[in-house]
């Protein structure tokens, strides 16, 4: 409990220092984190949508994939990535390995079949009644998939929720692709487990605390405009 009540102590004491290198990694935190969960709803979500509304062979060998996607190690996706961005790899003469955009790619992969998960599962679950409708009001493939969307948008919603916190709260992808650079690569998770190592509790805890804030309010922001949408 003492330890706790020092980092809540220490947490109040680095926002309101408002040092440079604290509010740097709040900062590259949420960015990269809206950034990989972006990229994973404009993946996730026609992947979703199309496994949903189709029906070809291989389908439900896709739609395992995705399944199995939902539940990837972390630290896996961080090694894939990580060997294809090696200078030795095949993407390795764009220089991305241990830079932001990095661990934006790595944090994509993960959220990715989370998003699209969740969204085959949330216009799957619509009334058949109401693509048949659409259909026969003359409504184009594109126009029926975007009002199957807009109808299912408040577990889409819950989608953005499952990934964004999925990718917030990664630390060994970001760790293997990103290599925790001080003012360039390291976030919330990854100065922890640094802080950790270090044995400087009060401050792991204090960046731990910051971290939950950080994911409580923009959670927070998504679960409002969720329960607006719900209203009449």
């Amino acid at each position: 409990m003492d330890d706790f009540r020092q980092g809540l102590a220490e947490a109040l004491r680095l926002l309101a220092s408002g040092e440079r290198d604290v509010w740097g990694v709040v900062l590259l935190s949420l960015r990269v984190s809206l950034s990989a969960t972006l990229v994973s709803l404009t993946i996730g979500v026609p992947v979703g949508a199309t496994l949903a509304l189709s029906r070809f062979p291989g389908r439900a060998l896709l739609v395992g994939l995705v399944h199995t996607g939902m539940g990837l190690p972390p630290v896996s996706v961080g090694l894939f990535v990580s060997l294809l961005l090696w200078r030795n790899g095949p993407l390795g003469d764009l220089r991305l390995l241990y830079t932001p955009t990095a661990m934006v790619v790595a944090q994509a992969v993960i959220a990715a079949p989370i998003v699209a998960g969740l969204t085959h599962a949330a216009v799957q679950a619509l009334d058949p009644r109401l693509r048949l409708q659409l259909l026969a009001l003359g409504a184009s493939r594109v126009q029926m998939t975007w009002w199957l969307l807009r109808e299912a948008r408040l577990p889409l919603i819950a989608a953005i929720v499952a990934g964004f916190g999925a990718v917030i709260s990664e630390v060994g992808a970001a760790m293997m692709v990103g290599g925790n650079i001080v003012g360039e690569t390291r976030v919330l998770t990854t100065a922890t487990v640094l802080e950790v190592g270090r044995g400087n509790y009060d401050v792991a805890v204090a960046l731990t605390i910051v971290l939950l804030a950080l994911t409580y309010s923009v959670n927070m922001a998504l679960t409002v405009l969720q329960q607006r949408q719900r209203r009449p």
